[in-house]
């Protein structure tokens, strides 16, 4: 089993930046990639990015290449969602989710076992 809580949400101007921690209990956090997604209301929940198990590759979303940066530490069992210039569009819940693989279908909702309970993140014009 694998638990994650994120926090570090909260209410931010446009052109500010905001850093999202994911942190984890259970063994096997460091053998599994992690993603980053979120979801406005009325919205399907979409991908932002996703770092291999061991922190060597990432990816992310063609909306937040540039801006967002993900990074993980395996002996803390920590992962973290780096957001810099924030624009209104960037409001959501944002989630943290552990998967099985890396590759491919990272983007995708269905590559992940496991989901914390989400952190609001408001970015006002």
């Amino acid at each position: 089993q694998v638990q994650l809580v994120e926090s570090g949400g909260g209410l931010v101007q446009a052109g500010g930046s905001l850093r999202l921690s994911c942190a984890s209990s259970g063994r096997t956090f460091n053998r599994r990639p992690m993603g980053w997604f979120r979801q406005a209301p009325g919205k399907e929940r979409e991908f932002v990015a996703a770092i291999s198990w061991n922190g060597g590759s990432s990816y992310y979303a063609d909306s937040v290449k540039g801006r967002f940066t993900i990074s993980r530490d395996n002996s803390r069992n920590l992962a973290w969602l780096q957001m810099n210039s924030l624009k209104p569009e960037d409001t959501a819940v944002y989630y943290c989710a552990a998967g099985k693989f890396y590759g491919d279908s990272s983007n995708y909702t269905t590559s992940y076992d496991y989901w914390g309970q989400g952190t609001q993140v408001t970015v006002s014009s």
